[in-house]
């Protein structure tokens, strides 16, 4: 039997974490990249490699990632996905004060690594039979701009216009891939704590973040892979490449 193959980054914590745990749970061949060891139990059937990389320098990374998939035979697979779930939030904070590395930093790793990535996915996956994915974790403030979180909201917004990019090319191809920019909901991770615990004065909705934890209304990392990954088997995932895990349910 055919195993699915999923690439999944920023996945040793949080949703990514969550992601890959759902995966190798259902069989899954995962190829789970982040700057730390992504250290999972692996279910009878699955497997797991680890990469650790520095999404902020992409470019190495997504020349090693075409390397790996074009040693892979994709006779023996019976999908690919890419999931691109890095993300940086620079320290919340007007752009005229914010840090320029962190600035930097976050739109490499929350723009330049998936665009870099997608195309390695894409180029050496092109010519395999087997249905291909691409699902980019975006967010609501992607398309509702927030003060203080400038480098953020620029990463997502241009996150979602490259969806809507590569889906029109993709679509123009005989066996082209799926693609679809993702908002998961609002999820306790370490951005939310980050968002919570920010300068007031710096940050004007902080109060807003700290009135989800309290209101409970944030998902848990493992209740939103589990809405991700049923957007992702959705037999009209990619009809609408830009949209929102409520919006799906």
């Amino acid at each position: 039997m055919n195993t699915p193959l999923s690439i999944v980054t920023g996945s040793s914590r949080g949703l990514g974490r969550a992601l890959v745990e759902q995966l190798l749970a259902r069989g899954h061949h995962v190829l789970a990249l982040a700057r730390r060891p992504t250290e999972l139990p692996v279910p009878a059937g699955a497997r797991l490699e680890s990469w650790c990389v520095d999404l902020a320098d992409p470019a190495p990374v997504a020349e090693r990632l075409s390397h790996w998939l074009a040693a892979l035979d994709p006779a023996t697979l019976a999908s690919a996905d890419l999931i691109h779930n890095a993300g940086v939030v620079s320290t919340p904070a007007p752009l005229s004060a914010g840090d320029l590395g962190e600035l930097s930093n976050a739109l490499r790793v929350g723009l330049e690594a998936p665009l870099l990535l997608s195309a390695a996915f894409l180029r050496r996956t092109q010519t395999w039979a087997v249905p291909r994915k691409l699902l980019l974790i975006s967010s609501g403030l992607g398309r509702r701009a927030m003060a203080g979180s400038v480098s953020y909201c620029a990463a997502k917004a241009g996150m979602d216009h490259m969806a809507r990019a590569l889906a029109l090319e993709e679509a123009a191809k005989p066996h082209g891939a799926r693609v679809v920019s993702l908002a998961p909901g609002v999820i306790d991770t370490d951005m939310q704590v980050l968002l919570r615990g920010a300068d007031a004065s710096l940050f004007p909705e902080r109060e807003r973040f700290q009135g989800l934890k309290v209101s409970g209304a944030l998902d848990s990392p493992a209740q939103a892979a589990a809405k991700v990954l049923k957007v992702l088997a959705r037999d009209d995932f990619g009809t609408v490449p830009v949209t929102d895990v409520r919006e799906m349910a």
